[in-house]
Formats: structure tokens, C-alpha cells, sequence
């Protein structure tokens, strides 16, 4: 597997991936070529030098699992996006593919995985526990456990649950992995809890119990740390309108974008498009006015719902390209206003447990092992 394709940086205990790599694989012909040519011949299984939907599939499922998209049957929002890509090899078409078409369409992919990269980076952490324990032993750290005890109800509350609930506060900057996670749990806060007395985590707990215990908690959580260290993929970003703003601006763009849209959607005879489909053509759309794609962040998509409502783009009717233009414009301008008045930060962190490992993994996912990033 290409590991290296996400334009990884070593910076100390954390690397990051911005997609350079991607991006010099697509611009390098003669190396894409070949890869295309390595994957088309894994994907081909019954070697008859097409593509089928069925053998599509794991390349598309692939591609979703590397823009963070649920598995395939987990969401009907995220299913819809799937369909859409697999919409884009076939061309709407339930035929086979050709390797030429195949390597198009995964090139338009491919440069629009990497662009989003360059936006929004992803962050590999390994957490070796450094620095929670620069954090417990630090003078902010009774400050911020207070806060934390006093920021959930606790009366009559178990320990225990105290315990567990304040590890979820500790965020993965001052080196906790999520405790969220059925992994770290089962193998970092499980084992740390087990050096308490039962009959101690079953009383209710008070502030100054929860303090001390705590401190022992984390403290036990850094040993376990020190011994096997947890990788976690780290990404962030902030949904504020100013890539729709900067689209609208540039009328080149913006006419190039709407063309090619409108050209992919399905149409009538008298050459019109149903309004359900806008949604799949601001999809395309997404990469250049920085926003994420339809299902991807649920907070981005009631915006995107509601500035449908707002230009009554949710009606289903058939629509001419003048109306299509006019109808994208005012929806992309809606969108824009709600979230300059209300930007959207969406932060995630996923442990990353080992290496991706698909038969034909066409995109490799942002993550690595301990010894890479060691």
C-alpha cells in the first residue's frame, strides 16, 4: 500500500497529513498510470478488463472510508453519498468500466481528497503519556479537575462514574486518549480502575474524593500510556462561509462549476432537472466553496437543509438551467449568510488501532502504526 500518499511531516510526537503526496501522484503520469493500472488489475476480478458495479464497490467504499464517511448501510445520508460516487464511475450507467474511465474519475477524486487535506489537515498523535503527565503534575491541573467535578451532576453519584465521566473532559492536547473509545478503555482506563477497591468506586463521591482519586486515575492511565502508546488522528476545522464568499467573487469559477454541474444531472426530455438534485450538484461543488460533503458533518448539513427551505429548492419540481443557476447562487448565498453569522468548528479524534487492511485498498486511510510515527 502507498502509505506515504498523505504528505506526512514529523513534528516530534505528532505528524502531519496535508495530501502533497496525492496531489504529486495524480500530476506524475507516468507513476499514476501505474498505479491506476495495479489497482484496475485488483479490482478486475474476473479479469475480463472492465469494471463491474460489484467490483466498484469496495473501490467506493474505500474512498468514503477515506473521507470519513460511516460504512456503507450505517446512514442513509452517508449511503446516498456512496451511491453518488459510484454514480460517478458509471456515469449513471449499470455497465461495466473501462480503465480509461476509471482513472478519470478516481483523478477528479483523488485531487479533491488532497485538496481538502490542504485545508484541513489531519493531525497523527502518538500518545506515550508525556504529556498527561506533564499535565497532573502541572499547578493548572486541581484548577481544571474542580471545573470539571463541577461541571456534571455528582450528588449521590458512584466514583466510579465520576471517574469516567471527568476522563472524557480531558482533551487529547493535554494527552488523553478519547477514554470514548471501546479500545482505550478496555485497555488504558479499565486496567487503571482495576487498582481501585470496588467498595471505594461504588461510594458517592464528593469533591475532595474525586479529586485525589482522580489525580491517582490519570496518573495510572500515564504508566499504561508509557508501556503501549495509543496513535490518534486528529482533525479540526471551521465552517465559516468564507470559501462560498471567495466562489461567488470569482465569476470565472463560479460559471465553470454551475456548467459542469448542470451537465452531470439527469434530465427530461425537454432537457429540465428535478430540484431534489441540487443537492447532488452543490455536492460537486463542495471542494471549491469549503464545505464538507452532504452527510459528512450533520451540523453543516441543516444549514445546507435550511437555505434549501429558504429558496424553496426543497420542493420537488423540474427546473431549466436558467433556474438551476439562479436557484444554486441563491442557495450558496443563503448558506454563506447562515454560516458567517454562525460558524460551525468541528474537532474529532479517532484511535487509530492498526493499519488499514482492505484486499484492495484504493485509499489508504490517515492513519499509521506506533513504529512509523515513532
Amino acid at each position: 500500500m502507498a502509505s506515504g500518499w498523505f504528505g506526512r511531516r514529523k513534528l516530534g510526537r505528532k505528524m502531519v497529513v496535508d495530501g502533497t503526496e496525492i496531489e504529486k501522484l495524480v500530476q506524475d503520469k507516468d507513476a499514476f498510470s501505474s498505479y491506476v493500472d495495479l489497482k484496475f488489475q485488483e479490482l478486475d476480478r474476473d479479469h475480463d478488463g472492465k469494471l463491474s458495479v460489484r467490483e466498484l464497490q469496495p473501490a467506493v467504499a474505500d474512498i468514503g472510508a477515506a473521507i470519513g464517511l460511516p460504512a456503507v448501510g450505517s446512514s442513509p445520508d452517508s449511503d446516498h453519498i456512496y451511491a453518488e460516487v459510484l454514480n460517478e464511475f458509471t456515469h449513471g450507467k449499470q455497465e461495466a468500466v473501462s480503465e480509461s474511465e476509471f482513472k478519470e474519475v478516481l483523478s477528479d477524486i483523488l485531487l479533491g481528497v488532497a485538496a481538502g487535506l490542504k485545508r484541513d489537515p489531519i493531525v497523527i498523535l502518538r500518545i506515550d503519556g508525556e504529556d498527561l503527565k506533564e499535565f497532573v503534575e502541572s499547578s493548572r491541573f486541581e484548577t481544571e479537575a474542580v471545573s470539571i467535578f463541577c461541571g456534571f451532576e455528582s450528588s449521590g453519584v458512584p466514583l466510579s462514574k465520576c471517574l469516567v465521566e471527568g476522563l472524557g473532559q480531558i482533551i487529547v492536547a493535554n494527552g488523553m486518549p478519547p477514554a470514548s473509545d471501546s479500545w482505550v478503555f478496555s485497555n488504558v482506563v479499565e486496567p487503571a480502575l482495576r487498582s481501585f477497591p470496588n467498595d471505594l468506586l461504588e461510594r458517592p463521591a464528593s469533591q475532595e474524593t474525586f479529586l485525589e482519586h482522580f489525580k491517582i486515575l490519570l496518573r495510572g492511565i500515564v504508566q499504561h500510556l508509557q508501556e503501549r502508546p495509543v496513535i490518534v488522528a486528529h482533525s479540526e476545522n471551521t465552517f465559516n462561509g468564507s470559501g462560498i464568499r471567495r466562489l461567488l467573487a470569482n465569476k470565472f469559477e463560479l460559471d465553470k462549476l454551475l456548467d459542469e454541474a448542470w451537465k452531470d444531472l439527469p434530465k427530461d426530455r425537454h432537457g429540465k432537472v428535478l430540484t431534489e438534485y441540487l443537492r447532488i450538484a452543490l455536492d460537486k461543488m463542495s471542494a471549491s466553496a469549503d464545505l464538507p460533503p452532504y452527510g459528512a458533518v450533520a451540523q453543516v448539513d441543516d444549514v445546507v437543509n435550511e437555505a434549501s427551505k429558504m429558496v424553496n429548492a426543497g420542493e420537488a419540481k423540474l427546473v431549466d438551467k436558467e433556474e438551476f443557476l439562479k436557484l444554486m447562487k441563491e442557495i450558496l448565498g443563503c448558506i454563506m449568510l447562515q454560516l458567517e453569522g454562525s460558524p460551525i468548528f468541528v474537532s474529532s479524534n479517532s484511535v487509530v488501532h492498526e493499519t488499514f487492511n482492505s484486499p484492495s485498498p484504493l485509499l489508504p486511510p490517515p492513519c499509521v502504526t506506533t513504529a512509523q510515527v515513532g
